[in-house]
């Protein structure tokens, strides 16, 4: 099946494009070329790359990691695309051994069943944390990783588990090793890790860290911590969640000036669309009160908003360009999970999966031929 449609403006996820025609054929872009809309031919105002939220904990209804089954993935799936997010990796937190096993296992079924979906496989955020810094997640699951268990989760999570978020200080060098060479994205988070560990953990391999600012030792003149070695640490990506309540506006305009084309978009979302307004699993319980989740300790227990969202405020309130933005939730996440040959971009071969918007970077919307 083939087909053509119009956009005024293409942000390809490396430059914006003006009045470009897309060719579709079989589900991908054949070419994109300038021209003039023929008599007929669908149009869109806004064309990038589909969204891809690497963070996201539950949908409009459920929580992956209470209900580790296919029917929250889907959820989670639906409600991202319905708020203009096309890929996803639903996000498992600290939990029992078994409910990792069956996230895993769920997880794989789902994409084996919907291999066209924009679920792209599994973050798995935890167990192996620094209690100190575990924030939300629930200490009787915090763990220092063992041989045997990490194995197990390396080798049942091939496929399927494209990142994890530890704190390396937790490992040993030899099971940090193991874990860089599994081909599991690794990311630092949850982490108490001083400068000089953090600097040791990027010398080994880590890329990555989780949620900046978040669960982390900060920064201070004296002790740079965690956020210091990722801020001197050029090559280390960053995702950032910008909605004023996680993260300060102003430390993230911060964030944008020292990591530039590192700092990339996620959500973190809790639920989408704040149905879900009070929520408990165990001992983990999240209420929704002045647009926040937050857990009866009163710690953040994750966020509200839609990448969307983040993409917007990125724009508006921290004043970063819209292409650029637009990349930061598209082609950079993709990058740092080695994705980007498959998605991310809009060039010739690549899905013909699409996010569309207007002008006021509202209206988020997934399109898909």
């Amino acid at each position: 099946m083939s087909t053509q449609f119009f956009a005024e403006k293409v942000f390809t996820g490396k430059e914006v494009l003006f009045n470009q025609i897309i060719a579709v054929e079989n589900g991908r872009i054949q070419s994109v070329e300038s021209g003039t809309p023929k008599t007929g031919m669908p149009q869109v105002t806004n064309l990038a790359p589909g969204l891809f939220d690497s963070h996201i904990n539950g949908g409009e209804q459920f929580y992956f990691t209470e209900r580790a089954d296919e029917e929250t993935i889907d959820d989670i799936y639906q409600a991202s695309v319905n708020t203009g997010t096309a890929y996803v990796l639903p996000t498992l937190i600290t939990s029992p051994h078994d409910n990792i096993l069956k996230g895993i296992e769920a997880t794989r079924s789902y994409m084996e069943s919907n291999p066209d979906s924009g679920v792209l496989g599994m973050h798995l955020e935890g167990p192996f944390l620094n209690p100190i810094k575990r924030g939300a997640h629930l200490a009787a699951f915090v763990r220092k990783p063992t041989n045997a268990e990490l194995e197990e989760i390396i080798q049942y999570g091939r496929d399927v588990i494209r990142l994890i978020t530890i704190a390396p200080e937790m490992f040993t060098e030899d099971q940090l090793q193991m874990l860089l060479e599994s081909g599991i994205t690794v990311s630092a988070g949850h982490s108490n890790a001083t400068y000089a560990e953090a600097m040791t953990a990027f010398d080994q391999g880590i890329q990555l860290v989780t949620h900046l600012y978040n669960a982390m030792s900060a920064f201070g003149h004296r002790a740079p911590g965690l956020v210091g070695a990722t801020f001197d640490t050029e090559s280390v990506y960053a995702p950032v969640i910008i909605d004023g309540t996680h993260c300060d506006f102003g430390a993230a305009s911060v964030a944008y000036k020292i990591k530039r084309d590192k700092l990339f978009l996620i959500s973190d979302a809790l639920f989408l669309g704040q149905k879900v307004t009070q929520f408990k699993w165990g001992e983990f319980d999240a209420y929704l009160k002045d647009g926040k989740y937050i857990n009866s300790d009163g710690n953040l227990a994750g966020a509200t908003i839609s990448l969307g969202d983040a993409v917007r405020n990125a724009v508006e309130i921290i004043g970063i360009p819209v292409q650029e933005a637009i990349e930061m939730a598209t082609v950079r996440p993709a990058t740092v999970l080695g994705l980007q040959d498959k998605i991310g971009s809009i060039a010739p071969g690549y899905p013909a999966v699409f996010t569309t918007f207007n002008d006021n970077l509202e209206n988020f919307e997934v399109l898909r031929y």
